[in-house]
């Protein structure tokens, strides 16, 4: 993987790899379980999260990590 790199990607993560990795890898599951429903056509599926950046990789966990560069998956540090 080149893009987006780790230093692009940290600080999104409060500087955590361990916290990137598990918001990655639950968004990846997210975006798999939303193209699984797809497939599938079964019913619910309005509670599922397409992909929120257009891309051309499709790989579930570069999509993850190119919506987190982007700012559109928040990160909050625990208290």
């Amino acid at each position: 993987m080149d893009k987006p790199r780790i230093d692009e990607l940290l600080p999104h993560a409060g500087g955590s790899r361990y916290a990137l990795v598990m918001i990655a890898a639950k968004r990846a599951r997210q975006i798999n379980s939303y193209y699984h429903s797809l497939g599938e056509n079964t019913m619910g599926i309005e509670d599922l999260t397409p992909p929120l950046i257009n891309t051309r990789s499709t790989n579930l966990l570069t999509i993850a990590f190119e919506e987190i560069v982007d700012n559109k998956i928040e990160y909050q540090a625990p208290d």
